[in-house]
């Protein structure tokens, strides 16, 4: 059996983080994880240049059911002290908008500073180690055994991620023990994720595949994103929609405003007075792409006539389809796509302040295993720094 201070299940975000924090402090770390490399989830982010934070972190950008328990993490260990460690190591990054920023170069230069750290703080990693099982002797020692090995370890950090991305190797290991040892979970879904459209609107919209259209959308509980959304040959897909998806249900419809700068009502008033003469068709094109007018036109939401011929109740219609388009998903593309896990371990089970459950002395779990969801951008990144590094402070 091998002995250590710390073992962290997961080589991912959160773990390398706390490994090396708790190193640093003198622990005996050890890292298990079952998969080839370290940091896989970094690696494919960001289209393989990592959106590794967001300058505009805050406890409003989480989804969390308890509020406070963001805050007290994200307060202790910053996005602006994030940047510090990677401008620390002589990481080359750019902004992007919203905040976000990004590896000029590859994700691999974050995952390098992280495999750097935990060298640096003594951390000892095994790779392709699964977890098998997990259980606590008579002395309070954890004992976890692998494929491998067996480990002992008076301090458990559960850093093993969500059920996102299953061909990385997703399990939902974290989940089975914070059961195992009699801590809630709120229900899991896939979050920051493509919709699914029902047959009939995939029809509707057939041959769109690849348009990306500037909206404002919305979902029933008045949450709102604006960004792109993308047209896809299973549905929508883009910023806009991966946002919303964390705060839509099934059965409910998301509505997009697919002109946001434009009182469309006035807009149509002015055409028909100052450009009577020209098509709807033509005018429409001028301001979203011409296949999706010409997709309206086809489904009879747009007429196509000259702007003079427009009746009242046409504008209305017409106002009605581009400002406030409903549209009500078949699903999401589930798991296999989507960027995080909504739900997991109840934030009410867990200190704000060292992750530790509060029902076993000595058990942690921090990152996308427990249920805070952060927004797209960097969001959840930072999630996984902040929990990290607290984490790491005490285990």
């Amino acid at each position: 059996m091998l002995q250590f201070d710390v073992v962290i299940i997961g080589a991912g975000a959160a773990g390398l983080m706390c490994a090396a924090q708790s190193g640093y402090r003198g622990r005996k770390v050890a890292i298990v994880d079952m998969g080839k490399k370290v940091g896989r989830k970094i690696l494919i982010s960001g289209g393989g240049r990592c959106n590794f934070t967001n300058e505009n972190a805050a406890p409003e950008n989480y989804l969390c059911a308890n509020p406070h328990f963001v805050k007290s993490s994200l307060s202790r260990y910053s996005q602006h002290d994030f940047i510090e460690l990677v401008e620390r190591h002589g990481l080359n990054y750019h902004h992007k908008t919203l905040g976000q920023l990004f590896c000029d170069n590859s994700a691999q230069d974050i995952v390098d500073i992280l495999k750097t750290e935990c060298e640096w703080a003594g951390v000892e990693i095994f790779l392709r180690n699964e977890v098998l099982n997990v259980e606590r002797d008579e002395q309070g020692l954890y004992i976890v055994t692998t494929s491998e090995q067996t480990f002992s370890c008076t301090s458990l950090v559960v850093a093993s991620g969500g059920l996102t991305m299953p061909k990385l190797g997703a399990t939902p290991i974290g989940y089975k023990i914070a059961e195992q040892f009699g801590l809630k979970l709120l229900p899991t879904t896939a979050a920051l994720v493509p919709f699914t459209l029902h047959d009939h609107d995939k029809a509707r919209f057939e041959g769109l595949s690849g348009i990306s259209v500037d909206s404002l959308v919305s979902s029933e509980d008045g949450t709102q994103f604006r960004e792109n959304i993308l047209f896809t040959h299973r549905g929508l897909s883009g910023p806009a929609i991966l946002q919303i998806s964390s705060f839509w249900q099934a059965g409910q419809a998301v509505s997009i405003n697919l002109l946001p700068d434009t009182n469309v009502t006035d807009l149509l008033h002015d055409w028909r007075q100052n450009q009577g003469q020209k098509s709807v068709k033509n005018l429409l094109g001028q301001l979203l792409p011409k296949r999706f007018v010409e997709a309206l036109i086809n489904e009879n939401s747009v007429p196509d006539k000259p702007a003079n011929q427009l009746t009242h109740g046409e504008i209305d219609t017409i106002a009605a389809t581009l400002s406030a388009w409903q549209i009500k998903p078949n699903g999401t593309e589930g798991y296999r796509t989507a960027e995080v896990t909504l739900g997991g371990v109840d934030s009410n089970e867990l200190s704000s302040k060292t992750f530790e459950a509060k029902k076993a002395k000595g058990l942690y779990f921090i990152g996308e295993v427990t249920e805070v969801t952060g927004w797209l951008g960097g969001y959840n990144f930072q999630y996984a720094w902040s929990s990290g590094w607290a984490c790491g402070q005490v285990c």
